[in-house]
């Protein structure tokens, strides 16, 4: 498995571990990780920060050029927050770990000219499914159809 990839799902897995939604997020540049991070809803009692909202608050402030000739790893289709956070640093790839058990806005990003890799990732797959079973309440809160 990719090494960016994998250092999403250890986010999530953190984020799990603490009692959040197991989603994370890497951005990469130049071949090295200068941002990451996973869902802190729960922990922080935040309205915003997913996993890549977090990633990018960990990456600090960086100029234009860097977010231009970035890659974005995340562990779950990204939704239509992050996706217009994606859309205005005009990160130019988003690897996804999977869509299955959500589908965020891939359209929208790809309309933008943003290209998408979907890996269908089972170790991100199932941790989603964990969520949904252990917890529907936190499923259906932010990602859920309730």
């Amino acid at each position: 498995m990719d090494e960016f990839m994998q250092a999403a799902i250890d986010e999530a897995e953190q984020g799990l571990k603490e009692g959040g939604i197991p989603i994370g997020s890497v951005l990469v540049y130049q071949g090295k990780i200068i941002g990451r991070g996973h869902n802190l809803r729960i922990q922080k009692k935040s309205a915003i920060l997913h996993g890549e909202m977090a990633a990018l608050e960990h990456a600090g402030r960086q100029p234009a050029s860097v977010y231009r000739n970035s890659t974005l790893y995340t562990t779950l289709s990204p939704c239509p927050m992050c996706s217009g956070a994606i859309r205005l640093y005009q990160i130019p790839r988003v690897i996804i770990g999977e869509n299955q058990t959500f589908l965020g806005d891939e359209e929208m990003l790809k309309a933008s000219g943003v290209e998408i890799e979907v890996l269908q990732n089972a170790k991100c797959i199932s941790l989603m499914e964990q969520l949904k079973d252990s917890s529907p309440e936190l499923w259906n809160e932010d990602i859920g159809e309730e």
